[in-house]
């Protein structure tokens, strides 16, 4: 089992390494799609409305949802940081399980969605069209090239996923007013931005060592007969 100082320092290798992936930025990406849909089912669970998803090459994105005032931002505001760091441990479940292809199937689908219900701006509708079109056609490769395509996601999902909040807690230090979804939430609720900011850091570590723990764990060995 990964204790947090083995977690702290896998995360910090994977970290390290994923930078120097060619076009690791593109699919970076797919955690912030994950990050705003995540606001986008909050907001629709809610009875609210989504107006549309915007996604940008340096990874930020923005959603534009419409809703009743009141306790509702709250989950609404909390779930991008959240169900990102839900995604990643979810992807690590269905690679332990060896449901590769159907985790691939499941996040072309969901990005097509996304494309075809939310996303309007420029950027963001050419990265989704290309990462489905380059999920589809990796989908038709052999089942060692989605392995590795699938953990490229998933590594990178994860790191994200923790990355982003503790960006996140240095804007909430550093310009409290500009910490996205922390400063909406300390609007809503008085709780500082800092004190958001610093669950959702908690909150994505604690979904990295489930992660690790899983895609690490002892699997069980088979009986054989003789």
């Amino acid at each position: 089992m990964f204790g947090w100082l083995r977690t702290g320092f896998m995360l910090a290798a994977v970290l390290i390494l994923t930078r120097f992936i060619p076009f690791s930025s593109f699919f970076r990406n797919v955690n912030t799609l994950v990050h705003e849909l995540s606001h986008a089912v909050a907001a629709l669970v809610l009875r609210g409305s989504v107006m549309q998803i915007h996604l940008y090459p340096d990874q930020s994105g923005v959603t534009y949802t419409t809703f009743e005032t009141g306790w509702r931002v709250i989950p609404i505001a909390a779930a991008g940081y959240a169900g990102a760091s839900l995604f990643a441990v979810w992807l690590f479940a269905l690679y332990v399980r060896g449901s590769v292809k159907s985790g691939l199937a499941v996040i072309a689908v969901t990005a097509a969605a996304a494309l075809a219900l939310f996303i309007r701006n420029d950027y963001g509708i050419l990265w989704s069209a290309g990462f489905v079109l380059l999920t589809g056609i990796v989908l038709l490769l052999p089942g060692w090239v989605q392995k590795g395509y699938y953990l490229l996601i998933a590594f990178l999902c994860l790191v994200e996923a923790l990355v982003t909040p503790f960006i996140l807690l240095y804007l909430s230090v550093v310009t409290p007013s500009e910490a996205g979804d922390a400063a909406s939430l300390s609007q809503a609720t008085a709780v500082p931005a800092f004190i958001w900011s610093l669950l959702f850091v908690l909150f994505s570590l604690w979904c990295a060592r489930i992660a690790l723990n899983r895609l690490f764990a002892p699997r069980p060995s088979r009986a054989v007969q003789h």
